[in-house]
């Protein structure tokens, strides 16, 4: 029977010992001083070399010219405790993983204190010590703390936590490591120099990423491995095929295809992947450490040189254009989706279905709304800017709104701001009124033309024998604004995305996003963005530095850039500060006058059967007074005009002098009830 590797390339001593020098080294020292410690303990990984180091360090202890870092190996006790020796009976190894009771402790504890046979020191090696009970700790923890001067303890143990804390505490305690992969590369390599086997360099990273870092597990993969082998020696498509890995030709496939979006290709390959048995599970752990590798080189762009990534010559060079292909948010956004799927994958009973559901979220990042995914649209956005190519869904070349300056030709006419932008925003020298429920968004106003303003009416002449006030002059209109630049935001364009705005707001600050549902968009000048408020209050609530910049962030993550957000009461903005500008006042015919009752006086004046004497009547308008226009019609007025005419006309009285209402109640009361005043007057 053929000795497995792991055992027939056991370390002897410990300059033997491979990757872990931060051990060794101060062993090493600690045993050319002299300065040896009754207990020690060796924590690690498993098959990272901690038995091996407490055999070598026993051997080290026992040599007839020892205490010594390297043993002779020609005397009977380093012939004994050679690798492949018969063993001592002064160095005692014990499972404690099937003698953890106290009962195994006491008789331990009783075989302590013999001397040794025919060495310097009786050494017990405890492997697995953290199966150990308390119960049987504690029946040692009186002979560990105070041994015989012939007696050392060494605990093995990849768990030092579960070891006892008085235990811990009385020992020397030494972490193992597992092996780097370059470290564990060129121990593969000089073992299958030794052995004369032909392996392909392929193979390599193969046995290093299924020994996961362990010496003894790396050396029975490679065992197996060349007991397989045939004249040819381990090729690298008999690795795989043992090993169950994927084919790294089935992974740049996917590699491809995810950087050109092409859902068929991935699709194919996960399906000619079940279809030869393979594991989806593997598949995408193997996944998983491809896209680590490109994210290392397209980071690191020398991370071949550097051990980083341990792929050959040729495959370095495809990897590195399939991560500039990618992109690093790509990737990114890859690997955390694949990592994500792993942790589902545990236990399913549909394993397949998973991996293609994550293959599809890797395909259309459009589809989800995390900030990973947005970053990848913009990063493809920018990559075929840079290369000037269009958009997925925009025109070719002949489109020319996807081209850069520099790219047209002479004789290619400007585009029309038509053309680029939809948005048409009206001269007006008014902002359009909007009207805004606190549940729905704001929705665009439409757009009206300005009304020319109707003729100026004179007022009429008063009562009394007054000389006619002269008409107010008619206010000159105001220049109308100049048009937005092209492709910059306005108001309409603003209101079309506002509902992502408010979502924005909400996810930062709550009250702020209440203050805003009844925040009405009036004017953007520049990035400087006017909301008009219902009443004063609100808006110096919401113009507070502390919700104003929740405002502008929401708009810098929508539309990007800085903006500035200012509030305003009414519906108006810029130079007015949100003040409504009036219009001027739409004249309205005077309504018709009641006809004057008689006076109690008029019956005893007039004879019994004599007709009532007509009302008299009210003296004619000049003739050169225009007659008033006609009134509008109900469709035409608007809540803009009323509150217009209100404003200009405060009174009712179409510009004439305002009426004290006092005055007033105490003129209908005289006229027409007789009444009197009791002051007399």
């Amino acid at each position: 029977m053929a000795l497995a590797l792991y055992r027939r390339y056991r370390p002897a001593t410990f300059a033997e010992v491979v990757g872990q020098e931060h051990v060794t080294d101060p062993l090493r020292t600690a045993l050319s001083a002299g300065r040896v410690n009754h207990a020690y303990l060796f924590s690690g990984p498993r098959g990272c070399g901690k038995t091996s180091s407490a055999r070598i360090l026993a051997r080290s202890l026992n040599c007839v010219q020892g205490p010594t870092p390297e043993p002779c190996g020609v005397c009977e006790s380093c012939i004994a405790l050679a690798p492949n020796g018969p063993g001592s009976l002064d160095v005692t190894e014990m499972d404690a993983a099937s003698h953890n009771g106290v009962d195994d402790a006491r008789e331990l504890r009783d075989r302590a204190h013999f001397a040794p046979v025919s060495s310097r020191y009786r050494v017990f090696i405890i492997d697995e010590a953290h199966m150990v009970t308390t119960a049987a700790f504690n029946a040692l923890l009186k002979v560990v703390e105070e041994p015989p001067e012939h007696l050392i303890f060494v605990f093995a143990t990849t768990e030092p936590d579960k070891v006892l804390t008085t235990i811990r505490s009385r020992t020397h305690h030494y972490p193992f490591r597992l092996l780097p992969p370059s470290t564990l590369r060129g121990l593969l390599e000089r073992i299958c120099t030794e052995e004369g086997v032909t392996v392909e360099p392929a193979v390599y990273p193969l046995v290093v990423r299924a020994g996961g870092g362990s010496a003894r597990d790396s050396l029975s993969v490679l065992d197996q491995l060349l007991a397989g082998a045939g004249p040819e020696g381990v090729t690298y498509a008999h690795a795989v095929g043992l090993l169950g890995v994927t084919d790294v030709a089935i992974l740049d496939d996917v590699v491809d295809a995810l950087g050109a979006q092409d859902g068929p290709a991935v699709f194919g390959a996960v399906d000619r992947l079940v279809e030869a048995g393979h594991d989806p599970r593997r598949f995408a752990a193997d996944l998983l450490q491809r896209l680590r590798d490109l994210i290392l080189v397209h980071a690191v762009p020398d991370a071949g040189e550097r051990g980083m990534v341990d792929v050959p010559a040729d495959e370095l060079e495809r990897m590195v254009d399939q991560a500039q292909r990618l992109g690093p948010a790509a990737l990114a956004r890859h690997a955390e989706l694949v990592h994500t799927a792993l942790t589902e994958m545990r236990g399913t009973t549909a394993p397949r279905l998973l991996l293609e559901l994550v293959c599809a979220r890797m395909l259309l990042p459009a589809a989800s709304s995390a900030d990973a995914a947005m970053i990848q649209r913009l990063e493809g956005v920018e990559r075929r800017l840079a290369v000037g190519a269009p958009g997925p869904g925009g025109a070719g070349d002949e489109g020319g709104r996807f081209s850069r300056p520099s790219q047209r030709s002479d004789e290619e006419a400007p585009p029309r701001a038509s053309e680029l932008d939809a948005t048409v925003v009206p001269p007006t020298d008014r902002p359009t009124a909007t009207v805004a429920s606190r549940d729905d968004p704001p929705r665009d106003a439409p757009a009206r033309a300005e009304r020319p303003a109707p003729p100026e009416r004179p007022a009429p002449p008063a009562r009394r024998e007054t000389p006619a006030p002269a008409p107010e002059p008619t206010p000159e209109p105001e220049p109308a604004p100049a048009p937005a630049p092209t492709g910059a935001v306005d108001a309409a364009a603003l209101r079309r995305v506002w509902p992502e705005v408010m979502n924005q707001v909400r996810e930062r600050n709550k009250p702020t996003h209440a203050l805003l549902q009844n925040a009405t968009v009036t004017a953007v000048e520049g990035t400087t963005v006017t909301l008009g408020m219902p009443t004063p209050p609100l808006a110096r609530q919401l113009s507070q530095p502390n919700r104003a910049d929740h405002v502008a962030a929401a708009l810098g993550v929508v539309l990007s850039g800085q903006w500035t957000v200012q509030a305003v009461h009414g519906a108006g903005g810029g130079d007015t500060g949100g003040a409504r500008r009036p219009e001027p006042a739409r004249q309205r015919p005077d309504p018709p006058r009641r006809p004057e009752r008689p006076s109690p006086e008029a019956p005893a004046r007039q004879g019994a059967g004599s007709p009532p004497a007509p009302p008299a009547r009210r003296s004619a308008p000049p003739s050169d007074i225009p007659p008033p226009p006609e009134p509008p019609e109900d469709g035409d007025v608007t809540e803009d005009d009323m509150y217009a005419e209100a404003a200009a006309d405060p009174g009712g009285t179409s510009g004439g002098a305002r009426i004290d209402p006092e005055e007033a109640a105490m003129e209908l009361l005289t006229s027409q009830l007789g009444a009197r005043r009791v002051d007399g007057r």
